[in-house]
């Protein structure tokens, strides 16, 4: 399973707190033991205030970009740092390095890309180039509302959405100033476009990623494209739980089952025994859920 993890740059340092980059790189090297996994970073109210004091001296958009690519990925290599030998040595400038990385079995630790674009939006990029099965936005708020919940205490938290829906729903809000919409326009039409499944949550707590990536539980919003299955990981612990309780069920019914006399051909005495057998702890210590009939 390959899973593209998109994590807010106020989510993963909030005024550079070395405990939650260290908390994020330990959820990312959990990750690593059943998936292999890249990270995106955002720049956070750091890069706002680089940008904001440079829009002050007269920088122009271009140059704003390119100031805010810089913080990205002065904060890629914090996590870098946390994560050690697990990670590239560097954050990967384009998408054919971070590819290279995941064939390597590093994890690809990237800021931002080009100017103009956002880094949710080169975390979608990054997630269709290594054909990911799953793309996690670690954000600020616990999914995706029908308006903006920082301004507005009425408003709802959608569980389930399509690609074109996010789409909607993110178009006002990016047309808004000032608005904060959970993941910015280019990032949801790409997401469209590549056919991406996806989950926005809060990430205040890493842990939370991991319990969404490797069991598909969490408080966000999921964005299920048209015709994408679940990842196949999922599933598979799905089909496991579901037998395990079909087995407990079975087991239950037979120690429940109502006593009655059995009468031997050989032994006319009267046996009092249960109707079923309840099978042996040496046969149910090595028989599975999953080879049971």
């Amino acid at each position: 399973m390959r899973v593209v993890v998109s994590i807010g740059g106020s989510v993963l340092a909030p005024g550079l707190d070395s405990d939650r980059i260290a908390a994020y790189a330990s959820t990312i090297g959990s990750l690593t033991a059943d998936c292999q996994a890249g990270v995106v970073v955002g720049g956070g109210s750091v890069a706002r205030e680089y940008i904001e004091t440079a829009r002050e001296l007269g920088a122009d958009e271009v140059f704003l970009d390119q100031v805010g690519i810089k913080v990205t990925r002065l904060n890629a290599r914090l996590l870098i740092t946390a994560l050690d030998e697990q990670a590239t040595l560097t954050p990967p400038e384009d998408y054919e390095t971070a590819r290279q990385a995941f064939r390597h079995g590093e994890v690809p630790v990237m800021g931002g890309v080009t100017p103009g674009q956002t880094t949710d939006a080169v975390a979608v990029a990054l997630a269709e180039s290594v054909g990911a099965d799953l793309l996690v936005f670690a954000t600020s708020t616990d999914g995706v509302y029908d308006t903006d919940p920082e301004t507005d205490p009425d408003a709802e938290r959608f569980e389930t959405l399509s690609p074109q829906e996010l789409v909607d729903i993110v178009v006002p809000m990016d047309r808004d100033a000032g608005a904060s919409a959970p993941v910015d326009l280019l990032a949801a039409k790409l997401i469209d476009r590549a056919k991406l499944r996806s989950i926005v949550l809060d990430g205040s707590d890493p842990t939370r990623i991991l319990s969404a990536t490797l069991h598909g539980t969490h408080d966000g919003t999921d964005i299920v494209p048209v015709g994408v299955d679940q990842p196949d990981q999922w599933g598979d612990q799905w089909r496991l739980m579901t037998q395990t309780l079909a087995l407990m069920h079975r087991w239950r019914l037979r120690l429940t089952a109502p006593l009655t006399p059995r009468i031997s051909s050989q032994n006319p005495t009267p046996n009092t025994t249960r109707t079923g057998r309840i099978p042996s702890l040496t046969k149910l210590r090595h028989e599975s859920p999953t080879n049971r009939s």
